[in-house]
């Protein structure tokens, strides 16, 4: 990023210095200035851009800008037949800081999918109350936590704030410690597999209902061990609130209740997604929630739905999404004043959303 920036400022100093010298009249020098001022607007619109990606941590590498994806890390601590492989960990950023005890942990992890033969990059936020002395044997409720697409699991620290806000929230004694398994709700680099399983391709909604779960739980102190779906929530906002609705409500086996911040209803194809149904029009049917809500079972599942009178686009499918629920399925829902498409939205509605949560998944 700063080499860009400096490589623009030494760019328009140029201009600025020759400029004179273009300034006469012939083809030449014309095509000269109408060069440089492309050359410009070029490296300006890319600074600007590199600035976006570094706020909103969109894309995590050129290739993944591109569309191709990328294979796993390398795989650090961990058998090789770990359901769940450790490659590092990283403080909380919890105020003040401290040891685990103290402000938890986030553990940077590879999940493999034993059934979708995915391996999925992940970060692990384990709160305090996990290491204190007396809760050894403790097991914690789980909350698995989507970025949109396209965005980076490091959206969830950085910028959305999870762990520190779920940290707080324990502190002020408003929520019950939980872990947060926070991801891409894909599980291809540069591929929007949107939680669906492709013919031929990814097993995205395999890899999310039945092997994420199996494989968290096989490696942390998760409820989900024996209590099943009552110890995990799903939880995202755009794309990751579609994948969070989608799972709990055609899963709830897996989860026992589902949170969609400004959340899509149906899947986006397009050319990041790639053909999700290839031709098959049974599931693509399926794939569209307020379908879903009419012509499948609904299970004991609770359901959380965020939008905004004004600056969302998503309030009219959400109204729709509410009526539809039924017994013995549940719906709560925050609807704004104002609020658009981004992170300041969702910073106002995730405190709530986890208080929601908490309430609604059990741990031991």
């Amino acid at each position: 990023m700063l080499i860009a920036v400096l490589i623009l400022a030494l760019t328009i100093a140029a201009v600025v210095r020759w400029w004179p010298r273009l300034a006469r009249q012939g083809w030449r020098h014309v095509a000269g200035r109408v060069g440089l001022l492309c050359l410009i607007q070029v490296l300006l619109l890319a600074t600007v851009g590199l600035a976006a990606n570094r706020t909103f941590l969109l894309y995590g590498s050129w290739a993944e800008l591109a569309g191709h994806s990328q294979p796993a890390p390398a795989l650090g601590r961990a058998a090789d037949d770990a359901p769940v492989r450790v490659l590092g960990r990283q403080e909380t950023g919890t105020p003040g800081g401290g040891p685990p005890q103290v402000a938890g942990v986030i553990e940077k992890v590879t999940v493999h999918g034993a059934r979708s033969k995915a391996d999925v990059p992940a970060y692990v936020y384990l709160p305090p109350e996990y290491f204190q002395k007396g809760n050894e044997h403790r097991r914690f409720p789980t909350a698995v936590v989507f970025t949109g697409f396209p965005g980076m699991a490091e959206n969830l620290i950085k910028g959305l704030d999870y762990p520190k806000k779920a940290w707080a929230l324990v502190k002020e004694k408003k929520t019950r410690p939980m872990i947060l398994v926070m991801m891409r709700p894909t599980t291809e680099s540069a591929r929007n597999t949107q939680c669906i399983d492709v013919a031929g391709g990814p097993q995205s909604e395999t890899f999310f209902a039945a092997d994420l779960p199996k494989a968290v739980s096989a490696t942390y102190r998760t409820a989900a061990q024996h209590t099943g779906a009552r110890g995990w929530a799903v939880m995202g906002d755009s794309t990751g609130g579609y994948c969070a609705l989608k799972l709990a409500l055609q899963h709830p086996e897996s989860y026992a209740a589902g949170v969609g911040l400004s959340a899509d209803y149906k899947p986006e194809v397009d050319g990041d997604s790639g053909d999700l149904f290839h031709g098959n029009s049974a599931e693509e049917r399926r794939s569209d929630l307020l379908w879903s809500l009419d012509h499948l079972p609904q299970g004991k599942t609770s359901f959380l739905v965020t939008t905004s009178m004004q600056g969302e686009e998503n309030h009219g499918p959400t109204q729709k999404f509410i009526a539809k629920v039924k017994s013995p399925a549940r719906v709560s829902s925050i609807t704004l004043d104002h609020g658009g498409h981004n992170f300041a939205t969702w910073r106002r509605e995730i405190p709530p959303a986890l208080e929601w949560i908490s309430g609604r998944i059990t741990g031991e």
